[in-house]
């Protein structure tokens, strides 16, 4: 069939065309649902007690900006080489990438940050200005240097006075350095002390600080530690030596060798911690736990390279007295059991089982059964200026500053990470306080999820003010946009280096791994500028940022389709009514 052809206009039939531009036929008129672009928090953040802003951290990391990821850290944690070594890491237990393939390996990719810091010579930046302000802090362990920390960037000026000659408390005296080497904790501690604050070493509450010098200062914060070793209240335990002192003597060199058979008493992470320092220094370390190997209260990794060192764990065994005996101490041990009515308690109950007691000849008996808090403190009330699972207590008196208690004083999770969020709860009610403000208040405005974790840059304004404390699961996720990628596994020590040397047993991983890894990151519930929502808009109202600005929607022209918030991958969007 030939084409149709015209010989003049004239016998061309009627056709539409358009002369001029549609621009003022704004299509978005008939929509009824609009698409908004919204941050919201991510689960990992909001796992971790010290509320720090993960996501961003990844995404800087990932792009190779480590300083700019190290500093983000230090706004909500100031210790992060600390816990890059010996955190618990809660935030690997609720990222939403354990639902898909690994978790991302957030703890190493944080002692990696800190670490190229420390090797960069980066500093703590500069101060703020003085508000007039001093707070004494008690306790140089990891809730005070955190108060510390936190009130020197709001301008208050901090005396911190600790019994110890060097600030750390638990962390310099009780870790052991195969796990935290003593020049990276003074160097990240040496970053708090360059700011408004003075430490006051050798300074003991109750001995040569008393509160009479207290009561000069606006506030005080009590963060002194639990040092008292529980009592086993068993025959004999004036023979057995004290565990924390122990690894107390070993940082400060001042430890004798030991040899031959070794008793460890309890089960948590001092109790590991003082078996694998045994055995590095030539002892033959058993650990001993009246309850079950599940119960066992330290870190599950820490047990894990206890047992890899090949250090045995006797469960069920009870020491009920200890005797000195010709050839050693001897440990008589009395055999736990279950009881049958108390098996769907979380801790169950346990009882003899009525078999004989079992003995052993050992060289030396060590106590780690947990610490009392010292003494010396003021009476506290019940009142609770936190949230945070109470884990910051007033214990002013009538008369004088306010003073307020944190730290393993109150937490009812005595860890490294728990201390550090105290210690910034701490500095941000004394500053609330200070400010006129209700302290309790102040810290709710500062949540992060549901947990009670505390934003410091939520609560002075910053990118995080306005993002929707929403946490997003994984069902909330477009988790086809990401592939399978297995969890970068740091390198360590052999097992034959680990048993005969102090040397730290982890590394750090290397600047490609760490990029790598970042990439691995969802960045749950914030946009990080993929272009997705650009990519799949068919009426093109997207509006990619220019320099400085933030990603929009063009609502002259948007339907409101929703294609652009189905197809996040990462759920930084909602779409809702359209407002009348």
């Amino acid at each position: 069939m030939s084409p149709l052809t015209f010989k003049s206009v004239r016998e061309m039939p009627m056709l539409s065309r358009s002369a001029d531009t549609m621009a003022w036929n704004h299509t978005g008129s008939w929509r009824f649902l609009r698409p908004r672009y919204q941050d919201k928090d991510a689960p990992c953040s909001a796992a971790c007690p010290t509320a720090e802003d993960i996501p961003l951290v990844e995404l800087l990391a990932s792009q190779g900006c480590f300083a700019e990821a190290w500093q983000r850290i230090r706004e909500e944690n100031p210790l992060p080489a600390v816990c890059g070594r010996v955190c618990f890491h809660p935030c690997e237990g609720g990222c939403n990438r354990g639902e898909y393939d690994d978790p991302v390996a957030i703890n190493s990719l944080e002692r990696h940050l800190a670490d190229q810091a420390r090797r960069q010579q980066l500093t703590a930046g500069a101060a703020p200005p003085p508000s007039g302000k001093r707070v004494a802090v008690v306790g140089a362990g990891p809730a005070g240097l955190s108060a510390a920390w936190f009130l020197g960037r709001l301008g208050h000026r901090v005396e911190l006075y600790d019994a110890h000659e060097e600030p750390g408390g638990l962390l310099r005296y009780g870790i052991p350095s195969y796990r935290l080497p003593a020049e990276v904790l003074a160097w990240e501690a040496g970053l708090i002390l360059e700011g408004d604050a003075t430490f006051h070493p050798g300074r003991t509450l109750g001995k040569n600080l008393s509160w009479d010098e207290l009561s000069s200062h606006d506030a005080v914060f009590l963060a002194v530690g639990a040092w008292r070793s529980n009592p086993l209240g068993i025959e004999g335990e004036d023979l057995a030596a004290d565990g924390l002192a122990f690894l107390e003597a070993v940082r400060d060199e001042r430890a004798s060798a030991i040899s031959g058979k070794v008793a460890v008493i309890g089960g948590g992470n001092t109790a590991v911690d003082l078996a694998r320092t045994l055995l590095r220094l030539g002892a033959e370390p058993t650990i001993y736990y009246r309850r079950r190997l599940e119960d066992l209260p330290a870190l599950p990794d820490e047990i894990k390279e206890a047992t890899e060192e090949g250090i045995p764990i006797r469960p069920l065994l009870a020491p009920h007295r200890i005797e000195q005996g010709e050839d050693g101490l001897r440990l008589v041990l009395t055999p736990m059991q279950v009881a049958k009515d108390a098996s769907l308690q979380a801790r169950p109950t346990i009882a003899p089982t009525g078999a004989p007691d079992e003995e052993v000849t050992v060289t030396a008996v060590f106590t780690a059964i947990g610490f009392q808090n010292s003494p010396g403190l003021p009476a506290g009330s019940a009142q609770a200026v936190s949230p945070y699972l109470q884990r910051l207590l007033p214990a002013g008196a009538a008369e004088g500053p306010p003073v307020f208690v944190g730290g393993d004083l109150v937490n009812e999770e005595r860890t490294v990470v728990t201390a550090i969020a105290s210690g910034k709860a701490a500095a941000v009610a004394i500053a609330a306080l200070f400010a006129g403000e209700e302290p309790a208040a102040k810290l709710e405005a500062g949540r992060v999820g549901t947990g009670g974790t505390v934003s410091f840059n939520r609560l002075s304004g910053g990118d995080r003010s306005a993002r929707e404390p929403h946490v997003v699961g994984f069902d909330e996720l477009n988790p086809i946009y990401f592939r399978y990628q297995g969890r970068t596994r740091r390198p360590g020590l052999t097992l034959k280096e680990r048993r005969t040397t102090f040397d730290e047993v982890h590394m750090r991983i290397s600047g490609a791994l760490a990029m790598s890894e970042a990439e691995r990151c969802f960045r749950c519930g914030m946009c990080d500028q993929c272009d997705n929502c650009y990519l799949f808009c068919p009426d093109m109202s997207v509006l990619r940022p220019a320099d400085g600005e933030s990603r929009r929607i063009d609502f002259d022209y948007c339907k409101g389709c929703g294609v652009c918030v189905v197809e996040c991958p990462r759920n930084a969007m909602v779409l809702e009514e359209e407002p009348r």
